[in-house]
């Protein structure tokens, strides 16, 4: 299996048919909203994601390996289900480390903005 390949198919299909056989039944998940264990409790955060945010794309700008760690860049934008359906967009990066099965172990993603300007985009209009 190229794991690399699956989670590129995965990026371009988020958050809809995730392959969740590639993660540890313990997983440890964390980003700056949530951290938890657990493959179960990941597919329930993504089953939110499809259900709550509307035209919900992931882009990948990169994805790399070294050795047992895998880096990605992406943006993550949406529409807030509210009634103005303001489209919010998150640039951000994930860090997995696989573990000896090759199975990822660790899910980590982090921002490269801060939680308070995601929920500002919620609130204030976008000059075009």
């Amino acid at each position: 299996m190229d794991i690399l390949q699956v989670l590129k198919d995965d990026y371009h299909r988020f958050p809809a048919d995730q392959t969740y056989s590639i993660y540890a039944k313990d997983v440890y998940f964390k980003d700056p909203t949530s951290e938890f264990r657990g493959v179960d409790r990941y597919k329930q955060t993504i089953a939110f994601v499809h259900t709550w945010f509307r035209h919900c794309r992931m882009e990948l700008h990169s994805i790399e390996q070294t050795g047992d760690t895998i880096r990605s860049e992406w943006t993550l934008s949406w529409n807030t289900p509210l009634p103005w359906q303001p489209r919010i967009t998150i640039p951000g990066w994930s860090e997995l480390t696989l573990n000896a099965q090759g199975l990822i172990a660790s899910h980590i993603d982090d921002w490269r903005c801060s939680r308070l300007d995601v929920l500002k985009q919620h609130f204030l209009l976008k000059t075009r």
